[in-house]
């Protein structure tokens, strides 16, 4: 029997990168999904985003692990639509029982060269997207009278700060605040609230030419294998000398906090950092 057997977990931006990879890691171990992502570009992003396309592949990987799913396109940002969605996918599957807010976005200015649509649109989709994902999605949790698990995606930039990413920075630290926050308030119901907190992860919001620009600004067109030579400042950040952790790795992790094996833990930071935050 699979660790979140029966279960339904709920996960923003799940077209590719960690949301995909979230989906997939709570199928294999029995949770049925419902993934939804903006699928459209957000002009000030310095990444691209997920598609269509890539939500739907999200769609297929699932299914072949024979778990059900329902995908929906919408944005973080608007709230209705994003709470017609979560109503529409816990219709579908009858429950629901894990919250995963993944969803976010970056761009990278010092914090007085921020336009006003960078930090807005980062905050908005970062911070008040998590905090709309967690009021739309938590009644549903609290009307099965069973408790439930949310995790919200944090950063190690939530705990420290990285230069250049001020509004990407603040986000993240708002994002730990609202789950402490949510911590206390819904205990007494058995739900349980945690955030994540990972050091660089391979995804193509990270493995960029803007981002890599910012890590390696003494190389005129930085590489992925600049990025994974030995001594790179990608390597540097972290104790374990590694320039990126996997997806897979946050999705153990948020699999563990999503199980009955974190039954009493609730209103941490758990780090998944190579050490980010001890350096």
């Amino acid at each position: 029997m699979g660790r979140v057997e029966g279960k339904v977990a709920l996960i923003t931006g799940a077209a590719r990168g960690q949301g995909r990879s979230h989906a997939i890691r709570l199928a294999e171990e029995g949770a049925d999904i419902i993934a939804i992502d903006i699928c459209e570009h957000i002009p000030s992003a310095l990444h691209t985003m997920g598609t269509e396309e890539e939500l739907n592949e999200t769609v297929q990987q699932v299914e072949k692990l024979d778990r059900r799913i329902v995908a929906k396109k919408a944005d973080v940002r608007n709230r209705e639509a994003l709470g017609a969605a979560i109503a529409e996918g816990v219709q579908e599957l009858g429950r629901l029982d894990i919250v995963s807010a993944n969803a976010g976005i970056a761009s990278v200015n010092p914090v007085l060269e921020v336009s006003n649509a960078e930090w807005h649109d980062v905050i908005d989709v970062n911070l008040t997207g998590a905090w709309h994902t967690a009021v739309e999605a938590i009644p549903h949790i609290l009307a099965g009278g069973r408790g439930g698990s949310v995790i919200f995606t944090s950063s190690a930039a939530g705990v420290d700060v990285v230069p250049n990413l001020g509004h990407y920075n603040a986000s993240k630290h708002g994002i730990i605040g609202l789950m402490k926050t949510l911590a206390i308030e819904l205990g007494p119901q058995s739900v349980r609230v945690n955030a994540i907190a990972p050091t660089n992860v391979d995804t193509p919001m990270l493995v960029n030419d803007k981002l890599m620009k910012l890590f390696m600004p003494h190389l005129e067109s930085p590489t992925r294998a600049d990025a994974e030579a030995e001594g790179s400042n990608y390597r540097a950040v972290n104790a374990i000398p590694i320039p990126w952790v996997d997806p897979i790795d946050i999705s153990n992790a948020l699999l563990f906090l999503a199980s009955d094996e974190a039954r009493f833990i609730t209103g941490i930071v758990m780090p998944v950092d190579a050490g980010f935050l001890v350096k």
